[in-house]
C-alpha cells in the first residue's frame, strides 16, 4: 500500500520570521509544557465520513468533520485546564491563495494574524485520499493554533528574528516538531473515531520513511514525537523547547 505522506511533508506556519514582543521569549519552555492539561485520555466520537476518489465535495466534508473534531476535543482541554479556548477559522480551498498571502506549499498552513488554517486540497488528494494523511493535515495545523493560544508562536517569532541561520532552522524544528506531539495528543482520544485506515505502526513508518524537510526536521524525529503525544496523550509530553538536538535536528 502506497502512503503518500504530501500533507505531512508542506505544512507550515505562515509569517513567523515576524518580530514579536521580547517579553514572550521567556515562555517557550513553559508554555511547552503545560502540564495541566494531562489526564486520563477519554475517547472521543467523531463523525468523520468517506472520502470518494476523484470528489471535491467529500475531501470538503472530510476536512470539516475533522475539523469540528479537533475543534471539540480542544476545547475540553483547555476548559479542564481552566484556560480560555477559541476556535480558529477554518478555510478550505482548492485555489492558491489564502488570508495571509499565496499558498506557498502544495498543502496546508496557518495563518497566526488571522488565527485561520488553510487546508488546500490537491489533486494528489482527488487522486489517492489516504484517510490518515488527509486527517493530519487538520490535526497538525490545530497544533500550530494549540501553539498559538498558549503563547508559542509569539514566544518562537521573538527568538527567530535576531537568530543565526543555523538557530532558525533548530526553532522551526522545534515549533513543528511540537505540533506534531499535539497532533499525537488528538490521535490519542480520537483515532479509532477517525478510522484512519493504517495502524499506528504502520503509519509512524510511513512518516519516518517520509522526505526530510529543511522546516519540518528528520522524519524519525518527528515520528518520536508524534508518538510521544499519541502514549502520553497530554501537552505536558510535548516540550520540544528543552530537548536535545539529537531529538529536534
Amino acid at each position: 500500500m502506497r502512503i503518500p505522506l504530501t500533507a505531512f511533508a508542506v505544512c507550515m506556519v505562515a509569517g513567523l520570521a515576524f518580530p514579536a514582543p521580547a517579553a514572550a521569549a521567556g515562555r517557550v519552555g513553559q508554555s511547552g509544557l503545560m502540564g495541566a492539561m494531562g489526564g486520563e485520555v477519554v475517547p472521543q466520537k467523531c463523525a468523520v465520513p468517506a472520502i470518494r476518489v476523484g470528489s471535491v465535495a467529500s475531501l470538503r466534508s472530510f476536512h470539516e468533520a475533522m475539523a469540528e473534531c479537533a475543534d471539540t476535543f480542544w476545547a475540553g482541554r483547555f476548559a479542564a485546564a481552566g484556560l480560555p479556548y477559541s476556535s480558529p477559522e477554518v478555510t478550505i480551498t482548492t485555489g492558491g491563495d489564502s488570508v495571509c498571502g499565496a499558498i506557498t506549499s502544495s498543502g496546508a498552513q496557518y495563518c497566526p494574524d488571522q488565527r485561520t488554517i488553510v487546508i488546500r486540497i490537491t489533486k494528489q488528494d482527488l487522486r489517492d485520499p489516504f484517510r490518515m494523511n488527509v486527517a493530519h493535515s487538520v490535526a497538525h495545523e490545530w497544533g500550530h493554533h494549540v501553539q498559538q493560544l498558549i503563547g508559542v508562536l509569539a514566544a518562537q517569532a521573538a527568538l527567530y528574528e535576531p537568530a543565526s541561520e543555523g538557530a532558525r532552522k533548530l526553532l522551526s524544528h522545534r515549533l513543528e516538531m511540537q505540533a506534531e506531539c499535539f497532533a499525537g495528543v488528538f490521535y490519542s482520544a480520537t483515532l479509532k473515531s477517525i478510522r484512519p485506515g493504517i495502524s499506528w505502526k504502520d503509519w509512524l513508518s510511513a512518516v519516518r520513511n517520509a522526505d526530510e524537510s529543511d522546516i519540518h526536521g528528520k522524519p524519525r524525529n518527528l515520528a518520536l514525537w508524534q508518538d510521544r503525544g499519541y502514549r502520553g496523550g497530554a501537552t505536558g509530553f510535548c516540550n520540544t523547547w528543552t530537548a536535545s538536538r539529537g531529538k529536534i535536528t
